[in-house]
C-alpha cells in the first residue's frame, strides 16, 4: 500500500525550527561567541547568570548596610534598658532600616544598570545573541526592585524617580500607577500620561521562536485603564484612552483621541 504523503510537512518543519540553534549570521569573535552560546544552551545560560547573581547580591547587600549600622547603633545604647525598651528600640531600628533599605535599594540598582542603558537597543533575533545580553541584565536589575519594594511606594514620586533612573523617558504630570514594568529604558511616557493600576507594560514580546525588542510610547495626554497590557512596538496617540483589561498588541498605533477598547457610546475616563 502505498504511503500517504505529508501535506505541508516542510513548512510543519520550518514551524517548530528552534531559532537558538541557528548558527551566528555575525562574523568574528562574536559570531565565535554567539555560536558557542548556543552550543552549550541551557550551561551557557547558567553561567551568564552568575554574574547577573553577583550584581543583584552586590545591589541587596548595599541596601541592607544602612539598616545593620542602624541597628548596631542602637544595640550599643540600649543594653541596659529593660526588656520592653530594648525591644522596642530594636523594633524601632528594624522600621528604620527597612525604609533605608528602600531608598537605598532604588538607588544602588540604577546605578549599577547605568553602564548598560546604551546597549539595550530595539532588535529582533534569538534569545541566545549579543543584544539579547544587555537587555536581560537590565530586566534582571529591573525585577529585583519590581519583586521587592516598588508596590510599596507605587503610586509616589520614589517610583516616577526609579523608572527615571533606570532610563524611562517620562514628561511632567505623569501619573504611573503600576509596578508592571518591564524594559523601561525603551519606554516613553510623554506629558500628562495616566497609567492606571495593575497595568502591565513591556517593550519586548516573542514570536516564532524570535525575541522582539521595540520601543513603547503613550503619547501627551493619553491614558491607559486599570489592567490593560501595552507590548512592544506600541504607539498610544495624543488624548487617546486604552480600555481598562485590554491587550494593546504588537506594532498598534493608536490614533489620537481615539477610544481604544471602548464602546463607540463609552464617555468613561477611568484610569486608575
Amino acid at each position: 500500500m502505498e504511503k500517504p504523503q505529508v501535506v505541508g510537512s516542510s513548512l510543519n518543519k520550518d514551524e517548530h525550527e528552534d531559532i537558538n540553534q541557528r548558527s551566528s549570521t555575525k562574523t568574528g569573535f562574536i559570531a565565535l561567541f554567539e555560536n558557542t552560546f548556543r552550543k552549550l544552551g541551557n550551561f551557557a545560560f547558567f553561567l551568564f547568570l552568575i554574574p547577573v547573581i553577583l550584581v543583584c547580591v552586590f545591589c541587596l547587600a548595599v541596601a541592607l548596610t544602612p539598616g545593620v549600622i542602624i541597628l548596631q547603633w542602637v544595640g550599643l545604647h540600649v543594653a541596659e534598658y529593660s526588656l520592653v525598651i530594648k525591644s522596642f528600640c530594636y523594633a524601632s531600628s528594624l522600621a528604620l532600616g527597612f525604609l533605608a533599605f528602600i531608598l537605598t535599594l532604588i538607588t544602588i540598582v540604577p546605578i549599577m544598570n547605568f553602564p548598560i542603558i546604551a546597549f539595550v537597543k530595539p532588535n529582533r533575533g534569538a534569545w541566545f545573541s549579543v543584544e539579547s545580553m544587555p537587555w536581560y541584565y537590565h530586566n534582571a536589575l529591573t525585577y529585583l526592585v519590581r519583586y521587592t519594594i516598588l508596590d510599596l511606594i507605587t503610586p509616589s514620586p520614589l517610583n516616577l524617580l526609579f523608572f527615571k533612573m533606570m532610563g524611562m523617558k517620562i514628561g511632567k504630570g505623569v501619573l504611573l500607577n503600576t509596578s508592571n514594568i518591564s524594559d523601561p529604558c525603551l519606554i516613553v511616557l510623554e506629558d500628562y500620561v495616566t497609567i492606571g493600576g495593575s497595568v502591565y507594560m513591556m517593550a519586548h514580546y516573542g514570536m516564532k521562536g524570535f525575541l522582539i525588542i521595540d520601543r513603547l510610547i503613550v503619547k501627551r495626554g493619553a491614558m491607559v485603564g486599570l489592567a490593560a497590557k501595552l507590548l512592544g512596538g506600541v504607539t498610544i496617540g495624543e488624548k487617546a484612552v486604552v480600555g481598562p483589561n485590554v491587550a494593546v498588541l504588537p506594532k498598534t498605533i493608536i490614533k489620537p483621541g481615539e477610544k481604544y477598547g471602548l464602546p463607540a457610546s463609552s464617555n468613561s475616563t477611568s484610569a486608575t
